[in-house]
């Protein structure tokens, strides 16, 4: 048969469409299969040594060390391929590396049962672990019969050198934020050596990559070299250097990697939040703004409106209360008191002020995350009638007679015109401009001994970084950044360590009648606190003093009170009181430089 030009343009059409266009091989995945078929293989036997040593397990103390070496080294294996099971097989690798507790993801309500490695660890450090030897057995028998069929999964399996390398970019997110600062394994203490085994993975599937040797790619191979080498000769996890590891290894091995990448033209991005062309994490364009609930690219004349509806008193029923009464732009956006002033003028709200700084970055509002974005925050706000009382038909009266508001007469409902306008205000009090913020990004004086020091301690030992995680120290969980976390920190009603009572107030329960969200409040950004006291939902601690020596004794768990699903562990952290002004000092430097026109004072308005 004779073949025509036009039946060739047609046939090749047809294979565009089809995806069938001949594109550069993928040269990575084949390596990455091939290394997690063999390593997949190392981890289902390392399992099996974990399931017969708590086999094996009884009151003798020697049999409780083997366990637990015996789940150090599962760890460590896992951690080989972690970045793949993460990535490509997500619910897999929740079997082994899920929270030891039961947890709600939000915004998603996702059920999660506690299973794997978390839960394991938390049984071997009880005081008595033989006596939880049945429940240990069961975590052992669902993580092993698991791990023998991991390379089952690769069935019918396809995947390109795009997502293998954000596959990567998302593990190195996880080194930065979890493993060095012992989220995964608080107790066992062995972050910095599976930080290790990360790195080390990555460098093994990178290495067709790399064989180009750009520029680019020899920086990223020195980096990650140079990262594993300060691993491995320093591993103690109590006095391991972050700072030093995140400055000189991790944070340039992110910007690197990244230019990499783009110079592959292998630049992918499946999530709806990081934003990777920004370099690293503490980089302020590395969050997207724009994908949490509610948010939109506000236009800036909504910001200043925003900002003058924000001081109006106008808008309260009585025309004397304006969001600024609780949160005071001179006070870095809280009240100073325990808990604020109601609208009646002489009772209090239930609940202490937060800053709202970095609020936007959230996917629940308020303690109780009973509001899911700003502009709902706002409406429940204005109509409280502990807050703001306000009245709608003479709302709309007081927006008609300023002639600066005639914008948002003009919109179908003024009300939520407001509330938006309020949220893109609010949605911009972000300014990163903290003495910590221009160290970390090379624009600033180096911190101190005593600050450097602080925040080791604050990533590490006193495990703050474990709840309030980097780069905003709050409750937004890495590496996606696309849930909001809540915790039972078991908070006394006054900061009296020595005659403790527990707090009565059930955070999130009322909103869903759950047992594990009793006492359940969103986790705060850390950022500016010490310019913000006082501290917890009830305004209960006086000073960041008294706040680290609460978590230092194990919270109202580890002061003996009856708080069973405390997610915060009830042992002490054994911090003497110079580390404890150490990460005072630490938080000290993430308070806020006053940027021009944000901290703008009723008067001015």
């Amino acid at each position: 048969m004779k073949i025509s030009a036009g039946m060739i343009v047609w046939s090749f059409c047809l294979a565009m469409a089809a995806g069938f266009t001949r594109s550069k091989p993928d040269i990575g995945v084949p390596v990455a299969l091939a290394y997690f078929k063999t390593n997949a293989e190392v981890f289902a036997s390392a399992t099996g040594e974990l399931q017969q040593s708590i086999d094996k397990l009884d009151d003798d103390p020697a049999s409780v060390i083997k366990a637990r070496l015996a789940l150090k080294n599962t760890r460590l294996q896992y951690k080989k391929i972690a970045f793949f099971l993460e990535y490509f097989f997500k619910s897999a690798a929740l079997i082994y590396n899920s929270a030891p507790k039961y947890e709600i993801e939000e915004p998603y309500m996702e059920y999660r049962e506690p299973t794997g490695f978390q839960v394991i660890e938390s049984l071997l450090y009880e005081a008595h672990p033989a006596t939880k030897k049945l429940e240990l057995l069961q975590q052992a028998d669902v993580v092993t019969s698991s791990a023998k069929d991991l390379n089952a999964l690769l069935y019918g399996f396809t995947a390109n050198d795009k997502q293998l390398l954000e596959s990567i970019q998302l593990e190195l997110v996880r080194v930065i934020t979890l493993s060095i600062t012992g989220f995964d394994a608080p107790l066992l203490k062995t972050g910095i050596a599976e930080s290790e085994m990360s790195l080390r993975a990555l460098q093994t599937v990178l290495q067709p990559f790399r064989e180009k040797a750009t520029k680019t790619g020899v920086e990223v191979a020195n980096y990650l070299s140079g990262g594993i080498a300060w691993l491995h000769q320093h591993p103690d996890f109590d006095s391991f250097d972050r700072l030093h590891f995140l400055t000189n290894y991790a944070l340039p091995l992110q910007r690197s990697l990244q230019v990499f990448i783009k110079e592959l033209q292998l630049q992918l991005n499946t999530t709806h939040v990081l934003n990777y062309e920004a370099g690293d994490l503490f980089n302020p364009a590395f969050l997207n703004l724009i994908a949490f609930l509610g948010a939109d690219s506000s236009a800036q004349w909504q910001i200043g409106l925003g900002r003058r509806l924000f001081f109006d008193p106008g808008l309260s029923g009585n025309n004397k209360i304006s969001c600024a009464t609780c949160h005071q732009p001179e006070k870095h956006f809280t009240d100073g008191l325990t808990t604020s002033n109601a609208f009646d003028g002489h009772s209090h709200v239930p609940r202490n002020a937060p800053s709202l700084f970095y609020s936007a970055f959230q996917y629940r509002q308020f303690w109780d995350g009973k509001a899911e974005s700003l502009q709902s925050q706002v409406k429940t706000v204005l109509f409280n009638v502990q807050e703001m009382n306000a009245d709608s038909l003479a709302l709309v009266k007081h927006l008609q007679q300023d002639t600066t508001y005639s914008k948002l007469m003009g919109a179908a409902s003024p009300i939520d015109q407001i509330a938006r306008c309020i949220a893109a205000y609010v949605r911009s009090l972000n300014p990163r401009s903290s003495r910590f913020d221009d160290y970390i990004q090379g624009k600033g004086p180096a911190l101190s001994e005593d600050e450097i020091k602080g925040f080791n301690l604050f990533m590490g030992q006193a495990q703050c970084g474990t709840c309030h995680f980097a780069p905003l120290f709050n409750g937004l969980t890495p590496p996606l950044y696309d849930r909001t976390e809540f915790e039972v920190p078991g908070i006394t009603r006054t900061d009296d360590l020595l005659h403790p009572v527990a707090d009565t107030d059930m955070g999130r329960y009322p909103l869903f009648p759950m047992d594990y969200y009793k006492q359940a409040f969103k986790t705060p950004t850390v950022r500016n606190t010490a310019a913000t006291a006082p501290y917890m939902h009830n305004g209960a601690f006086k000073t960041l003093e008294a706040v680290i020596e609460f978590y230092n004794q194990g919270g109202a768990a580890g002061l003996k009170l009856p708080i069973p699903n405390q997610t915060l562990s009830p042992l002490p952290l054994h911090l003497t009181p110079n580390e404890a002004a150490s990460i005072v000092s630490f938080i000290h430097t993430l308070d806020d430089a006053e940027p021009t026109g944000l901290f703008i004072k009723k008067s001015n308005q």
